[in-house]
């Protein structure tokens, strides 16, 4: 049998589209990302984006390199074609973003319909085609290879009003996004902000949104509530160096080890980083060559603890772009396990996580605010405490133009690491008091003469100051003999021991608890041997009252 020697080729279906990824890209500020980062990688000065929600159509212009015939059908049209086939940077020195060209599928496969006008010079036409997914759609059905899809002709009344002054570039028109435009300017002015780096940092990129340069500006309401700032390993950002410095209540450095650097932050309310959807928040996200490349990369290291949902920030790794392409098909993350990723995680787990856990506690118990409640910082009595008076003591903080806020604010902060003892100690002494005054209630224990001349005494004095200043009403829930007692006397009454230099007893205890009881039931400040003291009496006291209590 005669051999067959026909030349076989590879033939394509037009059906490798949706496996590649025309369905994957998810948002509308996916596709936005991919558009600025063409115009980017093609030595653009400017990028102009249009938008208009109620028609939820989408202009991206661009004063790039443009492209000839050969251009678009060979390079823009050729799904996989990659720029960096002749080189890692633009012929003006930008690292490329793009890697394997296949992005251009979120361009592609977005809209109803997608026009494309570009030109290289002034002295070339305007070339193009306009993409029309619904007959996609029916080219994919049939199993249509690339040459029995033609694109249509684009509309040019469609680009009159943005050819004006374009002596070379492209021009994208996106006609009905498929999921509309759900972002409000203001959010879209913000995400590009924070995602689009070099729009910020590069005198010679620039990026408007309705003809409105993005600035910094634009980052002003999350500046504004940040209150925290960490810089690592010297990242020179103008956001962090213009907005954050001057804003924050509290910044530090943190060295590590590598060649990424970047910035994490922390908001004064988790509520802050929602300010874009409602489903959505700033986080902490990776950028590899200016670009993003993972979001929320803290939850591959996460410990659950509260203060990583106050958090955000950026951390920027050009050492992840290398011969080994560790990006997922749909450029949105990281492939799972690549191992030099994995040692990036590393480092900011032990490095740089470890020292914004320990300084965020302490910065927020600084500024009146709640802390991490699982940090050792501070016991759970302490830090309820301290969380008490934060809370109380806010009523008392002059407001930001009053002379006096300064020495109010330091008067307030000097009494901080007292309240954090006196206020669990007055809880003692409430709780202590009370129920041994039960137990002598259940006990049906008589009033001795030394317990019932205190108590006249008492009822004396609370007659007498409530006619100093006129008041009629009960003062105390009950009128009971042993509400007049404090602890000392109390004590003798269940507890007395003979001979207190001798024998142990609760009564014994009371004695010496007294006055230092005393000064915190009178809000005093406590010498620190007193506070010593004062732990070691209650103690005991604490230990036998339980004892009592749990007694037949």
């Amino acid at each position: 049998m005669a051999e067959d020697r026909r030349q076989f080729t590879f033939e394509i279906s037009l059906s490798i589209l949706n496996h590649l990824g025309r369905n994957l890209y998810r948002s509308f500020m996916t596709v936005l990302g991919e558009a600025i980062s063409n115009s980017w990688d093609a030595d653009a000065n400017n990028v102009w984006v249009y938008i208009d929600t109620k028609r939820d159509s989408l202009v991206i212009k661009d004063d790039g390199v443009g492209m000839n015939a050969e251009d678009f059908q060979n390079k823009f049209l050729k799904i996989g074609y990659s720029k960096r086939k002749v080189g890692s940077k633009s012929t003006n020195g930008r690292p490329y973003i793009g890697r394997k060209g296949i992005g251009k599928i979120a361009l592609l496969s977005c809209a109803e319909k997608i026009n494309v006008w570009t030109r290289k010079s002034p002295q070339n036409e305007y070339v193009g085609g306009v993409i029309d997914n619904s007959v996609l759609d029916e080219a994919i059905k049939d199993d249509l290879t690339p040459d029995g899809y033609p694109l249509g002709r684009a509309d040019e009344k469609l680009f009159q009003a943005y050819k004006q002054g374009l002596d070379h570039g492209t021009i994208i028109y996106f006609q009905k996004i498929t999921d509309g435009v759900r972002n409000s300017i203001h959010q879209i002015r913000k995400v590009i902000a924070l995602y689009f780096r070099f729009s910020l940092i590069d005198d010679g990129f620039r990026i408007l949104v309705n003809d409105e340069p993005i600035t910094l500006d634009d980052l002003d309401d999350l500046a504004k509530n940040t209150q925290f700032l960490w810089n690592i390993n010297g990242l020179d950002d103008p956001y962090v160096s213009q907005k954050l410095v001057a804003t924050t209540l509290e910044h530090g450095s943190i060295a590590a080890e590598g060649s990424l650097n970047g910035f994490i932050a922390s908001v004064r309310k988790p509520r802050d980083l929602g300010i874009f959807t409602t489903d959505q928040k700033v986080g902490v996200d990776l950028f590899v060559n200016g670009r993003l490349r993972e979001k929320d990369l803290l939850r591959h290291i996460s410990t659950a603890r509260i203060y990583e949902s106050y958090l955000y920030g950026q951390i920027h790794y050009d050492g992840l772009d290398d011969d080994t392409d560790r990006f997922t098909s749909n450029r949105e993350g990281i492939v799972a396990d690549d191992p030099k990723f994995n040692e990036l995680l590393q480092i900011l787990k032990n490095a740089v996580m470890r020292q914004i856990v320990d300084q965020w506690d302490e910065w927020r118990i600084k500024h009146r605010e709640e802390g991490d409640s699982e940090h050792p910082h501070l016991t759970p009595r302490e830090r309820k405490s301290r969380d008490l008076f934060n809370i109380v003591s806010k009523d008392y903080i002059e407001p930001g133009g009053s002379a006096q806020k300064g020495k109010v604010d330091e008067w307030v902060d000097g009494l901080a690491e007292d309240a954090q003892f006196n206020i669990p100690s007055y809880a003692d002494c409430f709780i202590s008091e009370n129920l041994v005054r039960r137990y002598i209630e259940d006990r049906k224990i008589t009033l001795s003469p030394e317990a019932e001349a205190e108590r006249d005494k008492w009822k004396g004095k609370e007659i007498e100051n409530k006619n100093k200043a006129n008041i009629s009403i009960g003062v105390r829930r009950s009128n009971s003999d042993l509400s007049y007692l404090s602890m000392d006397y109390l004590a003798n009454l269940v507890d007395k021991v003979k001979d207190p230099n001798k024998q142990a007893g609760l009564s014994r205890d009371a004695t010496e608890y007294k006055p230092m009881r005393d000064a915190v039931a009178h809000t005093a400040l406590l010498a620190d041997p007193a506070k010593q003291r004062l732990t070691a009496v209650y103690d005991n006291i604490k230990a036998r009252i339980k004892t009592l209590l749990s007694s037949p």
